[in-house]
């Protein structure tokens, strides 16, 4: 008995597992290295060591380093200290298998020499982990055999130490040797086991009533009623336990590897043993492969078989491996189909009555974690099969579309578990001091032989358990078991051993007290753990494959949508593959992204297939499709013919919503069903954490819609660059504004800030380019309304219409592919400020200017050239005889005029857009900014007159002088140029605009028409032009506005009286008179000019006859 304390059985079991864990991930983590050709390491690539690697190979492990081998180890002599360094890590984790290997043969050996009694119904932690341990031990000898690199990585670094410090590792040949030993691993491994063998079989055959009892098929489980709270409702609330709380939820995948691979390293106890060879036969019934460690399998069934074909006297095992093989061939898949369709079924009755009463996880917390380690089993045995289906003539059992539903109600469980969890404490500390605590009391009480350390151990049981009160879990303490839980492994331990004076077979009550007990503990400080015992599918991460797979067919299912998003949440337990032995290991959010965009994507399809039905359900409301049912209406009254038979009726809006039927369903139903379903996928889960990334679904869908409604849009616009077509703004904006409705729909199905999204998109479309480098509709209308507007309405096939506040098409021959109407009144407008906002008019501006300051440019050129003539008629515009002289000196007039008319229509247009821009959304704004503006005086600073007249500019207010334009002007100096220099161009550009008035007379477009409040040809915009770009350039050289205005009327008015006096004879009457409108035009539009100014230098009476002769030619041509 001393002995058994002495030798610290529990302990070691317990750190010998946890380390064997990692030194198998170890020995996973470089067979995956070695065998990837991104990851393999460089040495053994490297062309410079080829000769190496081979020698070493072949020579393995007595490598000579002296003679003529030193040719073939060259390479590693150059690069000694570098390979030592980038192979230590595997030879270290070579070292750790032998250590390993050596500590488990310690073990074993001292356990065998206790003689413990294993029984997994009594002692399941103690036999638990005497069973994971020597599996574990199998596991990392077969991976340290399919290293098929491990000679080379060993023996280089061997070489590399022996060149650096002249003697080879101490631990090398023992290392060599063991590698030598497991070339053929299973009949070393048996060898070893022969001492072993009644030891194991013990713990084998605990499992003989364990296992037959989990192994059942769907039928027996449903006939049972099996993790059914309703099947028994008077015993609802009656706690759920029994004499084996831990087995009920043991993995049935974990037995079957300790029963499949015990069996093949003990395997005499099968010819000898007619339970062990019953229990064998059956774990072979259930399946062909065991996972060894993540991704990687064997197939028991082939290794058994060609193990077992070299010993004597084991031909009838191979026949039952061959006959157990046919039955899991045609068998096992439709089993495991049947057994997920029932769990189906039963995780979801549980999930929907725990969601109800919350407060029966406390009693029936046991139901939770056996459907959760049953259906971890299925899913597990689902991923091994997937890619290693056997013939068989129903290969569609090994395919399950409906696997979503079973993931998503095994995420529910664990989140309920989670989520009342102080309700399960509640209950289970109430539990344990009330009555596991008096009962393992008197337990004690009962028991005739109680030796000292064991009675100190369960005296310290009962105090810790009888000192809890509801009160820690109320206060929100953390409760720690660990300690209490490693002393019940450590009296197992003790009471296990022969000869012990308590032995634990002989008082099976303890054991179920205990282990009750236990499993009660855990319920307070170890749920997680727990949930991480039973549900882990971390394994999938190495199934990505098979994962995708298993997502795309259940995305296929209508009836799945909804479960989709177990998939990425299955992705949150990828965080327990870390292990601190090996970090290495890839962590990729791969999968999880995968997933996430894909259900987005769908969910975005259908959101935005619905919104565009919307659209066109919208569309046919607009005025624009009315005509047809006016005209229709109109017929009917004035009893005109009526259609003929043939043709077709169009529908009126709202046929669409009549239905005859409710069984009939349209595509509309068939999209919001599904919709439905997809959005409740999203609801279930608002975040969780992959890999120490928090992930948010909706966020991904968020992102989807941006993307594709940004595309939208701008399709919506139907602009035809090699056309010049484009939709009209107001159709685009109700368009838009028909997704935007429908997008708001999104908020009865899910908590999505879709004001948001709608914001960031429109707000992207104010931009020149979007968030991903595309044309937006800012983009596009500037282009067009520069390409296809203006450009027509300079060449005067397009006229600026102040009376209407629009552009108007000529009524020329030509055919215009547009109305301009349509595109320019006060509505399209409104609809394109809306639609691009004051970033989008911004930027329409900048490219106006840019055409403006090339029309400045060239307008300089001109008066440069020039210059001679302009300056002496500056001097003499009073003088008739010498300014007619000078007249016939001066070319190029109808070129300054036309450049001046283009500006005037650009500046025309974009004081129509800005008109438009008022901010309706903040009306309180406008009233300061107003107050602004107002305060503004000849007197301010010119740098704040402009700061103010930009802010009022943007709230779409008009200012005296154009900040833009003032801006565009002032970025064309340069720095040869002097200010004086830039002074003198801009007078004598005036005086070259108004000595050049009368020429326009000459034009017979240039008629005032009454009805467009304009002229024909677009003269009426070099009213705008002349008092906004003076105004600019004169700010910009800080001259005074007003008194060069001045100027500019009295050369103006002297040059057009003399039209009236020279060139009757050659001139129309009705440009005369419409020429001496536009001066009156001039003034009018002038903030710096007055009618007082005007009739100082150009008589009245003549503005008055001008104003009747055109009036009378109007009422003359309407009345013809």
């Amino acid at each position: 008995m001393a002995m058994a304390y002495q030798q610290k059985l529990a302990e070691k079991l317990t750190i010998l597992n946890d380390r064997g864990t990692g030194v198998l991930l170890r020995m996973n983590y470089i067979k995956k290295t070695c065998l990837d050709p991104k990851l393999r390491p460089q040495y053994l690539t490297d062309k410079t060591m080829e000769a190496s690697v081979k020698y070493i190979n072949k020579k393995f492990p007595n490598i000579d380093f002296r003679g003529n081998s030193q040719q073939y180890l060259v390479g590693i002599q150059k690069h000694k200290s570098e390979v030592m360094v980038a192979m230590s890590s595997y030879y270290d984790s070579f070292i750790d298998v032998m250590e390993f290997r050596d500590h488990v043969y310690e073990l074993l050996n001292t356990i065998d020499a206790c003689q413990c009694f294993f029984n997994i119904a009594v002692n399941f932690d103690f036999t638990k982990n005497y069973l994971e341990l020597i599996i574990t031990y199998i596991s990392v000898i077969i991976m340290l055999s399919r290293v098929e690199d491990k000679k080379v990585l060993v023996g280089m670094y061997n070489c590399a130490h022996e060149m650096s410090n002249g003697s080879s590792d101490p631990a090398y040949p023992r290392l060599a040797q063991m590698f030598m030993e497991y070339e053929q691993p299973i009949k070393k491994l048996t060898e070893e086991f022969g001492p072993h063998t009644k030891g194991v079989t013990e713990a084998l055959l605990s499992l003989q009533m364990l296992y037959p009892r989990r192994n059942l098929p769907a039928e027996q489980w449903r006939s049972a009623q099996l993790l059914s709270l309703l099947s028994a409702p008077a015993s609802m609330l009656d706690p759920a336990c029994c004499d084996t709380m831990a087995c009920e939820y043991l993995s049935l995948e974990v037995m079957e590897r300790w029963i499949l691979l015990g069996y093949l390293l003990c395997h005499s106890s099968l010819n000898t043993n007619q339970s062990s060879q019953e229990l064998w036969k059956m774990a072979l019934r259930s399946g062909l492969y065991l996972t060894i460690i993540r991704d990687e399998t064997i197939n028991i069934h082939k290794i058994t078989e060609d193990y077992f074909d070299g010993l004597k006297g084991y031909s009838k095992r191979i026949a039952d491996i061959k006959e157990c093989r046919e039955h899991v061939t045609v068998n096992s898949g439709a089993m495991h189909r049947e057994r997920r369709g029932f769990l189906r079924n039963a995780l979801k009755e549980l999930v929907k009555v725990l969601e109800d009463e919350p407060g029966l996880l406390g009693p029936k917390v046991l139901f939770v974690f056996m459907a959760l380690s049953f259906s971890r089993d299925e899913v597990l045995w689902l991923v091994r099969y997937s890619e290693n289906i056997p013939k068989t003539k129903t290969p569609e059992d090994y395919v399950d579309s409906q696997m979503a539903e079973l993931l998503f109600y095994m995420e529910r469980l664990r989140t309920l578990m989670t989520k009342y969890s102080r309700v399960v404490q509640r209950y289970h500390v109430q539990y344990l001091a009330q009555f596991d605590a008096l009962l393992l009391n008197d337990t004690m009480q009962n028991m005739y032989v109680c030796p000292e350390e064991e009675s100190v151990l369960m005296t310290s049981f009962v105090s810790t358990l009888s000192a809890l009160t509801i009160k820690q879990v109320e206060n929100g303490e953390e409760f720690d078991f660990r300690a209490l839980r490693l002393d019940w492994l450590r009296l197992q331990a003790y009471t296990s051993v022969s000869k012990a004076p308590l032995s634990l077979k002989e008082y099976p009550d303890l054991a179920k007290v205990m282990n009750m007990t236990q499993f009660h503990t855990k319920m307070l400080d170890n749920v997680q753990e727990m949930l991480h015992e039973t549900s882990d599918l971390s394994i999938l991460c190495f199934y990505p494959r098979v994962f995708e797979k298993m997502f795309s067919q259940s995305s296929e299912e209508v009836s799945m949508q909804r479960y989709l998003m177990s998939f990425p949440l299955v992705c949150s337990h990828f965080n327990q593959t870390v292990h601190p032995l090996c970090p290495e290991e890839k962590r990729s959010l791969r999968l999880c992204v995968t997933f996430l965009e894909e259900i987005a994507k769908q969910t975005s399809s259908v959101i935005l297939e619905i919104c565009s039905e919307q659209c066109n359900l919208n569309d046919q409301l607009l005025p624009k499709h009315c005509g047809q049912t006016i005209s229709a209406a109109r017929n009917k009254k004035q009893k005109k013919q009526t259609p003929k038979k043939g043709e077709v009726q169009r529908e009126k809006p709202g046929t669409e919503s009549q239905r005859k039927d409710r069984a009939i369903v349209t595509n509309m139903d068939k999209l919001h069903l599904t919709l439905t379903e997809l959005c409740s996928s999203f609801s279930g889960s608002s975040d969780f954490t992959v890999f120490n990334h928090i992930v948010t679904p909706a966020e991904f869908l968020i992102s989807h819609l941006e993307t594709r409604l940004t595309k939208i849009i701008v399709r919506m616009a139907h602009y035809n660059q090699t056309t010049q077509e484009i939709g009209r703004p107001s159709d685009l904006l109700a368009g838009i504004r028909a997704y935007t409705a429908s997008l708001h729909t999104l908020s009865r199905y899910l908590s999505l800030d879709v004001t948001r999204l709608v914001k960031n998109v429109l707000l992207q479309q104010t931009q020149p380019l979007d968030s991903y480098g595309g044309q937006t509709i800012t983009t596009l209308y500037t282009n067009w309304y520069l390409e296809g507007l203006l450009r027509q309405a300079s060449s005067n096939l397009i006229v600026h219409c102040p009376a209407m506040h629009c552009f108007v098409n000529q009524t020329i021959e030509n055919e215009q592919s547009f109305r301009a109407e349509e595109y320019s009144d006060i509505s399209e407008m409104q609809a394109l400020a809306e639609l691009i906002g004051p970033y989008g008019l911004k930027f329409l501006s900048e490219n106006l200017m840019w055409h403006i300051t090339s029309q400045v440019g060239e307008l300089k050129k001109l008066v440069i050239e020039n210059m001679d003539v302009l300056v002496q008629m500056r001097a003499n515009f009073d003088k008739p005889e010498a300014m007619a002289n000078l007249q016939k000196r001066l070319p190029a007039g109808e070129n300054v005029l036309k450049r001046m008319t283009i500006i005037g229509v650009i500046l025309s247009f974009r004081a129509m857009a800005q008109d438009t821009l008022e901010d309706k959304h903040c009306p309180y704004l406008m009233g300061p900014i107003e107050s602004l503006r107002d305060m503004v005086s000849p007197d301010t600073d010119i740098k704040v007159t402009l700061t103010v007249f930009e802010l009022a500019s943007a709230a779409g207010l008009t200012c005296d002088i154009d900040p833009a334009l003032v801006a565009a002007v002032a970025s064309m100096r340069t720095d040869n140029s002097s200010v004086d220099e830039e002074y003198k161009l801009t007078c004598l550009l005036l005086v070259y605009i108004a000595v050049s008035l009368p020429i326009l007379a000459l034009d017979p477009n240039s008629y005032y028409s009454r009805h467009y409040g304009g002229h024909h040809n677009n003269i009426h915009c070099l009213a705008t032009a002349v008092n906004q770009l003076s105004a600019a350039m004169f700010t910009v050289e800080s001259k005074n506005i007003e008194q060069h205005l001045k100027e500019f009327l009295l050369v103006a008015s002297s040059t057009l009286l003399q039209l009236g006096q020279n060139v009757e004879n050659r001139v129309d009457g009705k440009n005369r008179d419409s020429i001496y409108l536009l001066l009156h035009m001039i003034v009018e539009a002038s903030p710096f000019l007055s009618q007082d100014m005007l009739e100082s230098c150009f008589p009245y009476v003549l503005l008055r006859n001008a104003y009747r002769e055109v009036t009378d030619i109007y009422l003359n041509v309407c009345l013809q």
